[in-house]
């Protein structure tokens, strides 16, 4: 999106600070989630189709994310923690797409694909099964791993060296 056409602004204040603590609060939820679907059938069944949506919803709120964050490192002084926060925030992508695909495919798998195999597939179920759950312990881990590590980078950018560990008044 060209900043040109896109004013990354909402009530003054830059997008990027309101809607990076919908990513940090939903990539592990959707995470988690994702591995609760592959490792335990009760769960795929009560979250049904909110997995698959969810990691959807990442594949363009990410982005939107990391474009709103770049107009404003754009608008910030040169800042070393900036740059750490910004080259960390690029690497969530492809962890989000990593999870979208997993989620996507196990749920297509679980409700569409399994239940058409012959009863006598049985090997068949628990091997694909056992690839979800080891894909989906990956994905997750990875994800929730690297939205911390931005998290915190960004914490550091905005907060460190801007208080007191004393107070300042009564």
């Amino acid at each position: 999106m060209d900043a040109a056409f896109f004013d990354y602004v909402v009530n003054g204040l830059p997008l990027h600070v309101l809607i990076v603590h919908v990513v940090v609060v939903l990539v592990p939820v959707v995470a988690v989630t994702v591995l609760l679907a592959a490792c335990w059938p009760a769960a795929r069944r009560w979250l049904g189709i909110i997995p698959p949506l969810g990691a959807l919803a990442l594949l363009g709120l990410v982005p939107l994310t990391t474009a709103a964050g770049e107009w404003l490192q754009l608008r910030v002084g040169e800042a070393p923690l900036i740059q750490t926060h910004a080259a960390l925030g690029l690497t969530l992508y492809p962890w989000v797409i990593a999870l979208a695909v997993v989620a996507v495919a196990q749920w297509v798998w679980f409700r569409l694909l399994a239940p058409r195999t012959a009863p006598t597939a049985r090997v068949l179920r628990r091997a694909v099964a056992a690839v979800f759950i080891v894909a989906a312990l990956i994905v997750a881990a990875g994800s929730i791993v690297t939205v911390v590590q931005i998290g915190e980078s960004g914490a550091r950018a905005v907060w460190d060296g801007s208080f007191s560990d004393e107070p300042l008044r009564d």
